[in-house]
């Protein structure tokens, strides 16, 4: 039986991850984050859950001692783009001194690193990227992902990077918003939205990014995987499919470009991934946009039920 250690269990992908494995009697699952655990009462056992800072060496070297995992899961990080550029201290040591934290004790328990990046590594003029395109990030936000890509790539551990674009799901508590909530909750209230169609992504329903990350584990996969929906879509695009599928009034939905927001962090334009390899190698494969708005739809009648 594989010992999986995730960290940042609580969020979103987090708690995909735990909900997948849980029951997996080939796995015995290891949920940690910041605070008291909030993942649903109703998912029983099937987990043990601990109380972890990963920017806390000392934390970090008592739990690793304690379970020594074979599989260590890192969802953990600062992501609110611009809160990262604004402080960039905070972000400074959750996205890249935790990761050394991680990495020596990865090192020193022979546990398999599969860390999760971003394509905001990229500068953005002419996506879609591929593993070896040459990362230029124009934020903060990316500039810390790409240094943790770098420290993780020249360490001793067996490691592999997951990559992923623009994370949509739905929270076991409906905490965390998304595009497809968003536009949903604005249109059956009758208010205009402004929709920026000059940023192309592929965005990824955090189903499949759990499932990608499941992958790199079962094949004890190691390297650089661009792991995202197949979709090329601008913001715009979502919101109308979105629409769309709910039936609700597409006039309301003004398209716009980027310019017209003011964000204290700069976005890259056009990234979005090409998942030939992960599709060849770990046999990832994503549903596409309009499917992943289906389960979302299914997920919200369950909670409102």
């Amino acid at each position: 039986m594989k010992k999986v250690l995730i960290t940042g269990a609580n969020g979103l992908l987090g708690q995909k991850l735990v909900q997948k494995l849980k029951n997996n009697p080939e796995y015995q699952v290891f949920a940690t984050g910041r605070g008291k655990c909030r993942l649903p009462v109703s998912w029983g056992e099937g987990y043990d859950w601990f109380e972890l800072d990963v920017t806390d060496l000392k934390q970090v070297t008592v739990i690793f001692d304690r379970i020594k995992p074979d599989v260590l899961i890192h969802t953990a990080a600062m992501t609110n783009v611009d809160e990262c550029e604004l402080n960039r201290e905070a972000c400074k040591l959750q996205n890249v001194d935790a990761v050394k934290n991680l990495i020596a004790a990865c090192a020193h328990h022979d546990t398999h690193f599969i860390h999760l990046s971003t394509d905001f590594i990229f500068r953005g003029d002419n996506g879609p990227y591929e593993e070896g395109d040459r990362p230029d990030p124009v934020n903060y936000y990316g500039e810390t992902k790409l240094e943790s890509e770098i420290l993780i790539a020249a360490s001793a551990t067996r490691w592999a990077i997951a990559r992923t674009v623009l994370v949509y799901g739905i929270a076991a508590d409906m905490s965390r918003s998304n595009i497809i909530l968003w536009v949903k909750k604005s249109l059956e209230s009758g208010k205009n939205i402004q929709v920026v169609n000059d940023q192309l992504r592929t965005p990824t329903l955090a189903e499949d990014l759990a499932d990608g990350c499941i992958l790199l584990m079962e094949k004890e996969a190691t390297g650089i995987f661009n792991i995202s929906g197949k979709d090329m879509l601008t913001p715009f695009d979502m919101a109308m499919l979105t629409a769309d599928y709910f039936g609700l009034d597409k006039t309301l939905i003004r398209e716009v470009d980027s310019t017209i927001f003011t964000q204290p962090a700069k976005r890259p334009l056009k990234t979005g991934f090409i998942i030939e390899k992960a599709e060849k190698e770990l046999g990832y494969s994503p549903k596409s946009f309009t499917d992943g708005i289906g389960i979302l739809s299914k997920q919200i009648k369950l909670a409102d039920s």
